[in-house]
């Protein structure tokens, strides 16, 4: 299959990094030579200079009829042109196209009937992730699988956690009626299927899988308590940053900082409870006298990673309780180990909500958790097939998985469901899969097929 990405910023960059180690061919489409030239020399890809809109860039490209379109350039026009002669010209197979404007998810016909496939919105991708981190204290990472109704969650393990020092079997003894399966541990940044005899150890990275409504209880069990937060700061009154403070403002005490002052008479009008407060955030004064010691929650978001992390350096050291930040660039992170709680990889939400429509399996979901490590968690539904029929009726146990492999949940007709030696295998089942290495995808995949 070939895919020809149209763009080489950090979206378009990260994906064809991911998909070149893929069985796809790949291209990717410029204006700028400089980033075309490295991703050619990093990776397996073919790359095209010229504007991603033009008929001749496209053409070399070499579009046909089993060709998927990305169109991730950071111009929503541009994109829409693209995928409009890449359909009516060319007749791909399917268009993803990238949309900073989220008014046109409700209009995509005026583009012209089944032009735009697939529309996405990593800004708002990113909003709705900061929402869920924001809603439960104490997770690091909250996915979604079944329409939302089934949480994967991730906890570091505390000292004061009930479980620490403990077997895992002692949730089940804990909370009798709450439904939660551990899908993986990372120890010391190594992955490991557990057991109930595993005993959890302080640092533990744990991954849970249970409903919504059980998350706190479940992440109480491996830290010590966290109330609720209350007081937000905010940096950055881009998209993400409005978009996020016009979300929580009802429920919170929020405070939005950004250096442009036009910026922020734009926000004063269209906020109702934030206070908006013109300035830079790494203004040590201005801090002070927002009373940064009492935030629960510094969130910076702005477009620049060094920005971002100096005001949550300088935060996390004035006192505020809990840093959350956009990072594109993760090496920034072993410069100031220990001040940044959450940081959020724009690309790793972008990538996986791409990855799920290129699978030519049938996957309902597919979301990368590490970036560093390949790790990935996938919703399929089971299929007949000569793999499957002969294991329909007979316990999951039983499915042969490659190592790092695990099933951690079932969802059938709609009800979450626990892996268990006495739970089988049906037909249509939604399979929640953890994969410790995205390269044994391709034998998990046939279950789906």
């Amino acid at each position: 299959m070939k895919i020809v990405i149209l763009g080489a910023g950090r979206i378009g960059g990260s994906l064809a990094r991911n998909l070149s180690n893929s069985n796809y061919e790949i291209c990717i489409v410029d204006v700028n030579k400089n980033k075309l030239s490295d991703l050619e020399d990093r990776f397996d890809i073919m790359t095209v200079e010229g504007s991603a809109s033009d008929l001749n860039t496209l053409k070399k490209s070499g579009l046909n009829k089993d060709t998927i379109i990305l169109a991730v350039t950071s111009n929503d026009e541009v994109n829409i042109v693209a995928c409009q002669i890449a359909k009516k010209v060319f007749d791909v197979k399917k268009t993803i196209c990238r949309f900073k404007d989220d008014s046109y998810f409700e209009k995509l016909d005026i583009f012209g009937e089944g032009i735009v496939d697939i529309p996405i919105s990593p800004e708002n991708e990113i909003t709705s992730y900061l929402k869920e981190l924001i809603k439960h204290p104490g997770a690091n990472q909250i996915e979604s699988f079944a329409n939302g109704k089934v949480k994967l969650v991730s906890v570091k393990a505390k000292r004061k956690g009930k479980l620490v020092g403990r077997e895992l079997r002692g949730i089940k003894e804990d909370m009798p009626n709450v439904d939660a399966f551990v899908a993986c541990i990372y120890r010391k940044g190594n992955p490991f299927i557990p057991s109930g005899e595993t005993i959890i150890k302080e640092n533990d990275e744990v991954y849970f899988i249970s409903s919504e409504f059980d998350i706190g209880p479940i992440v109480d069990e491996f830290r010590d308590h966290e109330d609720q937060y209350s007081r937000i700061m905010i940096v950055g009154g881009g998209k993400v940053g409005f978009s996020l403070a016009k979300d929580i403002e009802k429920d919170y005490n929020v405070k939005l900082i950004d250096s442009n002052n036009e910026r922020c008479k734009h926000l004063s009008k269209e906020l109702n409870k934030t206070i908006v407060l013109n300035g830079s955030a790494t203004d040590e004064s201005l801090l002070k006298s927002e009373n940064i010691a009492n935030i629960d929650i510094f969130c910076a978001l702005t477009n620049d990673d060094e920005t971002n992390v100096m005001s949550s350096l300088l935060a996390k050291k004035m006192g505020a309780k809990k840093t959350m930040i956009i990072l594109n660039n993760p090496s920034y992170l072993g410069l100031v180990p220990g001040f940044i709680d959450i940081y959020i990889a724009p690309y790793r939400l972008t990538v996986s909500s791409v990855l799920q429509d290129l699978r030519e399996s049938d996957l309902a979901q597919d979301v990368i958790l590490k970036v560093n490590t390949g790790a990935e968690a996938i919703e399929g539904i089971v299929h007949a097939n000569e793999f499957t029929s002969p294991l329909f009726g007979k316990p999951i146990k039983n499915i042969p998985l490659p190592e790092g492999v695990a099933i951690v949940a079932i969802i059938r007709h709609g009800e979450l469901i626990m892996p268990s030696s006495t739970i089988e295998l049906t037909l249509n089942d939604h399979l929640v899969i953890f994969l410790s290495n995205k390269n044994n995808i391709s034998e998990v995949e046939v279950l789906f097929k």
